[in-house]
């Protein structure tokens, strides 16, 4: 989930494909908010493995 900010940013950015699916998911870290980056945090973990 993305602000309007951050996924106005990111499509202008192509950082996805028709599906909205992100190849690169560093570059999308370092263009999304705090806020985003908060809201996001337990998918962020689990990508990362570091949940339980």
């Amino acid at each position: 989930m993305l602000c309007e900010t951050c996924y106005d940013q990111a499509i202008a950015d192509n950082l996805t494909d028709a599906r909205n699916f992100v190849a690169n998911h560093d570059l999308l870290f370092d263009t999304i908010c705090l806020g985003c980056t908060d809201i996001n945090r337990p998918l962020i973990d689990d990508m990362l493995g570091s949940s339980e």
